[in-house]
């Protein structure tokens, strides 16, 4: 994206708060684990229980849970009740965007 497509909410000057560069680099940091750009690829094809990304990624349901928290944690995914089980989703397209930038970035 050329950077005349982000002015729409930089400043003036051209340089973002930086406590927004700091949440920015936050957030980029979730995205280092490989398990956790997994487990968002999953959830680009569609809803999930922690058992059912446990049992995809051979992986125990404690280590999805925890890598679950910090994505929840940095608002990529958000959960819904059905019965006694949680549900997992991506929060929006935004985390749909990101993941096609990061691949096609990648893939060049």
């Amino acid at each position: 994206m050329p950077i005349k497509e982000l002015r729409h909410w930089l400043p003036e000057d051209g340089m973002p708060k930086e406590e927004e560069l700091y949440d920015l680099a936050e957030l980029y940091k979730v995205f280092g684990d490989s398990t956790r750009v997994r487990i968002l690829f999953l959830l680009l094809q569609r809803d999930m229980r922690v058992s059912e990304i446990a049992a995809a990624l051979s992986m125990t349901q404690s280590a999805i849970s925890h890598q679950l928290r910090v994505l929840k944690n940095a608002n990529l995914v958000r959960s819904r009740r059905e019965g006694k089980t949680a549900v997992y989703y991506l929060t929006d397209d935004h985390v749909r965007t990101i993941l096609s930038c990061g691949m096609e970035h990648v893939t060049e």
